[in-house]
């Protein structure tokens, strides 16, 4: 099984990197556009700005290479930026389109719903409730926590969220379209809940 996580100078990639090692997996971290389909498995990470990251997946070639990735039916996985680059389109920082492999919009959290404690970003352990079936969450209970960090996140009709979070309201912080799945906290920082997530991708 190969496996590779996207280099776009946008990704905390050694620690996704070393989460799957410690799991006994070796993967490989690729920028080349053209390399994508020779892998099994393919991670999408992200820390910063959409609209930068958009412009970087596009300055080299990835963008297109990750939309053929996706028509193959193999994995992908988006953590956190990359989980919201999977969507049709953001509105960090002006109004970006993204990869539109899962409808949807990534919109920034509306303080209004907040009660006065609660700032953002959201950052911090929390929990993720389970909505409906998926592999990537096979043998977790109903709720567990991860590591979030993060101002945005998505906004998706139900068939999509495979996960919600609460922060001041509800919001879908897993998302499934097929085969393309999205994570807006980090698994690789999450511990053995986390570990979990990745092992239930490496054996997809």
């Amino acid at each position: 099984m190969k496996i590779c996580i996207i280099d776009y100078n946008m990704g905390n990639l050694s620690s996704v990197r070393n989460a799957f090692l410690k799991l006994g997996q070796k993967v490989d971290i690729v920028k080349d556009a053209d390399r994508l389909k020779d892998y099994d498995k393919v991670v999408l990470p992200g820390v910063g700005a959409f609209g930068d990251a958009m412009t970087h997946l596009n300055k080299f070639g990835l963008s297109e290479s990750i939309k053929e990735f996706s028509k193959t039916g193999k994995p992908m996985l988006g953590i956190c930026l990359g989980m919201q680059l999977l969507f049709e389109r953001s509105e960090e920082f002006g109004s970006h389109i993204g990869l539109g492999l899962i409808p949807g919009d990534i919109k920034y959290f509306e303080v209004s719903k907040f009660p006065k404690r609660l700032k953002v970003p959201h950052m911090g352990w929390n929990k993720l409730f389970i909505q409906k079936d998926s592999p990537l969450l096979k043998g977790m209970k109903e709720d567990f926590y991860l590591y979030f960090v993060h101002s945005y996140h998505a906004y998706c009709k139900e068939e999509f969220i495979i996960g919600k979070t609460l922060y001041g309201y509800e919001f879908a912080s897993a998302a499934r379209k097929d085969n393309i799945f999205g994570f807006q906290p980090h698994p690789e920082k999450s511990h053995d809940n986390g570990l979990k997530i990745l092992k239930n991708f490496m054996e997809l």
